[in-house]
């Protein structure tokens, strides 16, 4: 197989990877990719929002199979334009991405769908914004109706804190919010494969949104996972799949539109059950890592199989034993005013530690050829051990010898897990 992957970023580094690994595979491209993306696969520099040149670099490739990463090029149809072209595509149409493109969308087909989810109210003015706010309480959970890159929710105790946040939501064009009300538990991501008909769940991952320790500090695009989640009940990702993923694809394929790709569904434990909080149309960064670290199924297969409607033939999921943990290193300012230029060392000495390997998220190489930073989150350090205490010691010692200037992580990624101190329905 010959398989395109589409972005540059974190998420796609890992995907290039599980791709690549595949024995079935025997070259990849990627568009564009990033300097560590290039150490594995072909990279085009090649706008990922333009499906007519997408599409020719396929056909200029004859790949197999179009694996589209980040969820820009989702909504704008980029998929559609490549099936349209004879190629198999892992990634939903245009219209089935309003899942993600549209909190609102996503609202009304759980509500068909009969998918526990927490109460909403869609505003497109600051009335109707003030009488939800009052109607569910604090704390606000005020969510951009569109794509944000992750950074479009603000969970706030303060009124004004999440009025300021939704006067900035409805100052866009055709404006509009969804204000939600807050659910209790621990949050988990479960990402299921999907052929339109046909659902697996991968296995699932926790990921930590806020920028700093205890949950501190404004939201991010993640700054770190873990997978497995031993604490949660047995089971858990059947459940996903038979009280949320399979009636949504059923739903989505009712109304003509099958939804092919990864549904990532964020969940929120509750002290009533698992509620669906959002979804995604792609894959998490970095709770996807967390997940595919520790998958041994042949992943390219298994993208392949979803792409062409074969998943109800595909056989169950095989996984490691092992843990997976994800430290993000970000960049000094991150993620307020991230800084970029600045040299990055140490990642040879990072991928000495035994069960390390660091993916790149936002990096580049300057004129001189040299490694430096190119967003707010510049690194994913990947550790995968025998037991949760030995990923979180192999990440951190990993994370401690990379060298950039001004930045910053977390400490505490997968620590409550490892302590043992996590509740189904108690503070997250």
């Amino acid at each position: 197989m010959k398989v395109l992957v589409l972005g540059s970023g974190a998420r796609e580094h890992a995907l290039v990877k599980a791709v690549a690994a595949d024995p079935e595979v025997d070259a990849v491209i990627a568009a564009p990719g990033n300097p560590g993306i290039d150490a594995t696969a072909l990279c085009v520099p090649v706008d990922i929002l333009d499906g007519a040149a997408v599409a020719a670099l396929a056909r200029e490739h004859d790949v197999d199979l179009v694996v589209v990463g980040p969820e820009a090029p989702l909504v704008a149809g980029v998929a559609d334009v490549c099936r349209e072209a004879g190629f198999p595509v892992f990634g939903p149409s245009a219209e089935a991405a309003r899942l993600e493109g549209s909190k609102s969308f996503a609202k009304e087909v759980m509500a068909a769908a009969d998918v526990p989810t927490a109460l909403a109210h869609v505003c497109t003015s600051m009335a109707e914004v003030e009488a939800a706010l009052d109607a569910l309480g604090a704390p606000h959970v005020v969510k951009d109706d569109g794509l944000a890159a992750g950074k479009g929710v603000v969970v706030t105790d303060s009124r004004e804190a999440a009025l300021e946040h939704a006067r900035a939501c409805l100052a866009k064009p055709d404006g509009r919010l969804v204000v939600e009300e807050f659910l209790d538990g621990p949050e988990v991501s479960v990402f299921c494969i999907s052929d339109g008909r046909t659902v697996v769940a991968l296995s699932p991952a926790q990921d930590f949104k806020r920028v700093g320790d205890d949950d501190a500090g404004p939201n991010t695009g993640g700054m770190g996972a873990y997978s497995p989640l031993d604490w949660t009940p047995a089971g858990l990702a059947d459940e996903v799949v038979a009280r949320v993923a399979q009636p949504t694809i059923d739903e989505m394929r009712r109304r003509g539109t099958p939804f092919v790709g990864v549904l990532y569904v964020g969940l929120a434990l509750t002290s009533r059950g698992p509620k669906v909080i959002e979804f995604n149309a792609r894959f998490g960064d970095p709770d996807g890592q967390a997940s595919l670290a520790r998958l041994e199924t042949p992943f390219a297969q298994l993208l392949l199989a979803a792409a062409t409607g074969g998943l109800a033939e595909f056989g169950r999921l095989r996984w490691s034993d092992d843990h997976a943990v994800v430290v993000v290193v970000a960049s000094s300012g991150y993620p307020a005013s991230p800084r970029t230029g600045d040299p990055i060392t140490g990642l040879d000495a990072a991928t000495e530690v035994p069960g390390v390997v660091v993916l790149h998220a936002g990096t580049a190489l300057d004129e001189d050829g040299a490694l430096v930073s190119a967003g707010g989150r510049v690194l994913d350090v990947v550790a995968v051990a025998p037991s949760l205490a030995e990923a979180r010691r192999a990440a951190y010692d990993a994370v401690a010898v990379v060298e950039l200037d001004g930045s910053h992580h977390r400490t505490d990624i997968a620590l409550r897990a490892e302590r043992g101190d996590i509740t189904i329905g108690g503070a997250r």
